[in-house]
């Protein structure tokens, strides 16, 4: 039997009006050490560490708080408001009040009780209760979500620039995989908004020998449960930006053969922010660029989008074309290089011990390559890597295209999730890097004007998370309010993909002429400084605070003449023209789901990218708001909620 304990008193959780809140569990506090954390409250949130306060209570019921986790807290204790910061100790006493984030989560110290109560009895009763509330309250919240969708569903705008359900008809084969992306499954969406759409069991699958999983936030017991497969993988690599206390977790799961990697970062308020995949199979890698976290609502409740495509070992007898062979092993491995991926030891099928590491995957033949790696990398960056990273990079590539003549002087968009502080003078900068390029004629194609595409307060609030949704597009008013950006605001309409209320944490740049496009970018890059760098020193140098991972997507002179596959069991073989590639060495374009055929060109084929909005975007009229998570929003959404609710649940943010 485990020793007891003497019970010294209780947080008792509170509202803001600081009333007790009823709807959440008094948290028991016993004599010695009490460990306060994330598993407290009723919904996760990452900037509540798992050991964020530790209550120290002795013999004589005195009590000391120890800040344990990275942010700091709030004592409110006899009228004054104290902060107190990390490994900061401070005394407790009856009815202080305590803010583990400031503003958020409140709980006041209530001392008294001696009942002796056998902890492991009382917790695990606490836990089982917890359990089952969250249970039921995820069940209810998906019925909610279902009937709320149907409301939304009898009430979708139609446009007539892009058919309502074009997703219906749109359909990805292996064989095409190369050339385009995919969606990512939303749940509680019909069945046709979900065609061709992608869930994270169909990227890592079947007999992988090593997984390199690069991403910003990440929930181990999710993901192991969302993809069993990853359990049978011998060798796990995770590359992360979650603090230290999410780190003091991950050793706790103790999986066999899984590391944990948190890349540093030489430049302050950066994030470790890429999101993508490497999957080492008997036959070849797997690469995978995405924009979600691994997190359970970044796959199942947002407008996501992933590429992913599949190369053989070198000396397999399977190269194609050397378009982009150099370029995308140069930038995987320099990519890998700068944030130090640790080196391990794994031992593959007929090749032995091989060390895993960056320069591993010069070992694989990238010469079928379909799209361009843009990645940010931290740091300042001068002389000849001035444009080797973030928008220097995606100029100097743009810089080599040669575009249709109909993109000259044609417009831009920007859609993302997180807006940094921004101003003109950057806006300007960024546009040039995206205007880069030259016509048939080699005429420069000139500046196009921007339109940012952003979520309204209305779009937020009607979502199928209802104000929920608004904690993953976590810009603050003094970003989102700025004056000069008014002119850029558009819409977020997606009715041809049936994703209007599936909120986007999707990040996406292009350059569009009506349906048509010249370039597509799919990025894990938010627009802000941090993601894709500020010139300084009269443009001789660039710095860059995150790490970034995008694919751009390019027309081709020439089309693809084979697909490899690392698990289906043979190399894909050239395709006739009504399968998503032309013979006899036709030029590929790119167009929208809602393209009409107006293709001036006969001898190219066409190949139509699932953009998640409305081209050209719909301006902000003069009743749109901008969406901004730090405002208050007093009209309830369909859960009854209002803004702010009382948990924020994710909070990723570049910028």
């Amino acid at each position: 039997m485990a020793d007891s304990r003497v019970k010294t008193g209780i947080l008792v959780p509170l509202t803001r009006n600081l009333v007790a809140d009823s709807t959440i569990s008094n948290i028991a506090i016993f004599e010695g050490d009490n460990v306060i954390g994330r598993s407290n409250l009723l919904e996760p949130d990452k900037r509540v560490s798992r050991k964020h306060i530790t209550l120290q209570v002795s013999a004589d019921s005195s009590t000391k708080i120890v800040v344990e986790g990275p942010n700091p807290i709030i004592l409110r204790s006899e009228g004054q408001r104290k902060k107190v910061s990390f490994q900061e100790t401070a005394s407790l006493i009856d009815g202080d009040i305590i803010e583990l984030i400031p503003g958020h989560y409140l709980y006041k110290h209530v001392k008294g009780g001696d009942k002796r109560i056998l902890p492991e009895t009382n917790s695990g009763l606490l836990r089982k209760e917890k359990r089952q509330s969250v249970e039921e309250a995820s069940v209810n919240k998906r019925i909610r979500q279902a009937d709320t969708y149907e409301s939304f569903s009898s009430n979708l705008q139609v446009f007539t620039s892009c058919d309502e359900e074009a997703i219906r008809h749109y359909r990805v084969t292996t064989k095409t995989l190369p050339s385009t992306f995919r969606l990512m499954q939303v749940q509680c969406l019909p069945a046709w908004a979900n065609t061709s759409s992608i869930t994270i069991g169909d990227v890592i699958e079947r007999n992988a020998l090593v997984a390199i999983l690069s991403n910003y936030m990440v929930d181990i017991d999710w993901l192991v449960s969302a993809c069993p497969n990853l359990r049978k993988i011998p060798h796990v690599l995770v590359v992360h930006g979650e603090s230290d206390g999410s780190e003091d977790h991950f050793k706790k799961v103790k999986l066999a053969n899984w590391v944990f990697h948190k890349p540093s970062l030489p430049i302050a308020y950066g994030t470790h922010h890429s999101k993508a995949m490497l999957l080492v199979y008997p036959k070849g890698v797997r690469v995978v660029v995405h924009t979600a976290n691994l997190i359970h609502v970044d796959w199942n409740n947002k407008t996501q989008g992933l590429w992913m495509q599949d190369f053989p070992w070198k000396g397999n007898g399977h190269s194609t074309i050397p378009t982009l062979k150099k370029t995308m092993k140069s930038n995987l491995i320099a990519f890998g290089t700068n944030f130090q991926l640790p080196e391990f030891t794994a031992k593959l099928p007929t090749i032995g011990n091989v060390n895993i590491n960056a320069s591993f995957f010069k070992k694989f033949d990238y010469s079928s390559a379909m799209v361009r790696l843009i990645a940010s990398v931290p740091g300042y960056h001068t002389a000849s890597n001035l444009k080797k990273w973030g928008h220097m990079k995606l100029r100097s590539v743009l810089e080599n295209c040669v575009f249709d003549k109909e993109f000259c002087k044609s417009p831009l968009v920007y859609q993302f999730s997180s807006l940094g502080s921004l101003d003109e003078k950057w806006i300007s900068e960024l546009a040039v890097s995206m205007s880069s390029g030259v016509s048939s004629d080699k005429s420069p194609l000139g500046i196009g004007k921007p339109l940012i595409i952003w979520p309204t307060v209305e779009d937020v609030r009607c979502s199928i998370e209802g104000y929920a949704a608004g904690n993953a597009i976590p810009s603050p008013q003094k970003n989102v309010e700025k004056a000069f950006l008014r002119k850029y605001w558009a819409r977020w309409k997606a009715n041809h993909v049936g994703r209007c209320h599936a909120m986007p944490h999707i990040k996406t740049y292009a350059r569009y002429n009506a349906q048509n496009l010249a370039w597509f970018l799919l990025t894990s890059a938010n627009l802000s400084k941090a993601a894709w760098g500020a010139l300084q020193k009269n443009n001789s140098q660039l710095m860059i605070r995150s790490y970034e991972l995008g694919v751009l997507f390019l027309p081709s002179s020439k089309a693809n003449e084979k697909v490899f596959s690392c698990t289906d069991d043979h190399v894909l073989q050239q395709e006739n023209s009504s399968s998503g590639y032309m013979t006899g060495g036709g030029s590929v374009r790119l167009a929208t789901l809602c393209w009409k055929g107006n293709n001036p060109n006969e001898s190219s084929k066409v190949i139509q990218l699932p953009v998640p909005y409305q081209l050209p975007p719909q301006p902000y009229d003069s009743s749109d708001e901008p969406w901004s998570w730090d405002r208050r929003y007093t009209k309830k959404d369909a859960y009854g909620q209002v803004w702010p609710r009382r948990v924020h649940l994710h909070v990723d943010q570049d910028g």
